[in-house]
C-alpha cells in the first residue's frame, strides 16, 4: 500500500510509515496496467525524506484527470436533496434515482479548479445555503479500472440547486468548488467498515460533526466506474466522487474562514479553509 502526495516540484511516496521523494509523471499511474508495480519500482530509486520536512499544504494528487461526481448514493443524500428541492417540485427526481439502475453522474471539475489539502475552497456570492459534501473519491485508470482512492470535498450550493434541479451545474461547478487530498491511496481500497467523518470549525470551535460508514454506500465502486466510462473515454483516467452520507441539517450554512476537515479511515484528513469564490 502506497500513499502519494504532490507538491509543486516533487512527488512524495509514503510506504510503511517511511517517506521518499520520487520523480515521475503522476498521469502514468492512470495509464499503466499495474500502478502498484510502478510505485514499487519508483520506491526503490527514490530519495528518503523525513516526515518533519514535509509541507503543510499539498497540491491535489492528480494530473490531467477530470473530476466527476455521483449523487444520491446514500439514503441521507437522497433525503437531503429531496428536502432542498421540495418547494421547486423536484424532490421526486431524487427519490426515483436512488432506486434506479442508472446512477446520477455529473461533471464536477477540470484539474485547474481543484484544490488540495491546506488550500482554500469557495462558496458562491449568489448563494445563501452552502455545505461541504465529504466523499470517497475513486481513482480510475484509462481502461476504466479503479486502482486507488482519495478524500474528496464536493462543495455545493443547496440554495441554488434547490431552486431548480436544472441549476445543478451552477450549484456544483465554480471556482474552488472541489478539493481532493491529502494523498492518493494506491494498492488497497477502503472497505465497508471504514468511516467518513466531517468536522467544521468556526473561530476555533467545532460547529458541526457527523460521520457515516462506507457500508451505507448503495453503489459498488466498479458499478459507478462502469457507468462513467460507458460510451465515454478518459485517455488520462478520471477521478470520481462517490456521493455523500454526511450532510449538515438545515439551516446550517458555511461562512468564510470556516475550516472543513474530512477524514476517511485508511487515507487521511483533507483540510480546507472557506472563502468567497470570487476572492480565490
Amino acid at each position: 500500500m502506497f500513499r502519494l502526495y504532490r507538491t509543486e516540484n516533487t512527488l512524495v511516496l509514503e510506504h510503511n510509515d517511511e517517506y521518499r521523494l520520487a520523480s515521475f509523471a503522476i498521469d502514468d499511474l492512470f495509464t499503466v496496467a499495474d500502478p502498484v508495480q510502478l510505485l514499487e519500482q519508483q520506491w526503490k530509486g527514490a530519495r528518503p525524506s523525513g516526515s518533519a520536512d514535509l509541507p503543510k499544504t499539498w497540491l491535489p494528487p492528480m494530473g490531467d484527470q477530470e473530476v466527476w461526481a455521483a449523487g444520491v448514493t446514500y439514503y441521507r443524500s437522497r433525503t437531503a436533496r429531496m428536502e432542498e428541492s421540495e418547494e421547486a417540485g423536484g424532490d421526486h427526481f431524487y427519490n426515483l434515482v436512488y432506486d434506479a439502475e442508472r446512477p446520477e453522474l455529473f461533471f464536477k471539475s477540470t484539474p485547474r479548479r481543484v484544490r488540495g489539502h491546506g488550500q482554500t475552497v469557495g462558496i458562491r456570492s449568489d448563494s445563501t445555503w452552502d455545505v461541504p459534501e465529504p466523499e470517497l473519491t475513486l481513482a480510475i485508470n484509462s481502461a476504466g479500472k479503479v486502482f486507488g482512492a482519495t478524500v474528496g470535498n464536493d462543495m455545493s450550493s443547496r440554495s441554488i440547486e434547490g431552486e431548480n434541479p436544472l441549476y445543478l451545474p451552477q450549484a456544483k461547478v465554480y471556482t474552488g468548488s472541489a478539493a481532493i487530498g491529502p494523498c492518493l491511496l494506491v494498492g488497497t481500497l477502503p472497505g465497508p467498515e471504514d468511516r467518513i467523518t466531517l468536522r467544521i470549525e468556526r473561530e476555533g470551535s467545532e460547529v458541526f460533526q457527523g460521520s457515516t460508514s462506507l457500508s451505507q454506500l448503495k453503489r459498488r465502486y466498479d458499478e459507478l466506474a462502469e457507468f462513467l466510462y460507458r460510451d465515454n473515454d478518459f485517455p488520462s483516467g478520471a477521478l470520481l466522487m462517490t456521493g455523500t452520507g454526511v450532510v449538515p441539517d438545515h439551516p446550517f450554512t458555511l461562512q468564510t474562514d470556516d475550516l472543513i476537515k474530512i477524514t476517511i479511515d485508511g487515507i487521511g484528513t483533507l483540510e480546507n479553509l472557506v472563502s468567497l469564490a470570487s476572492t480565490i
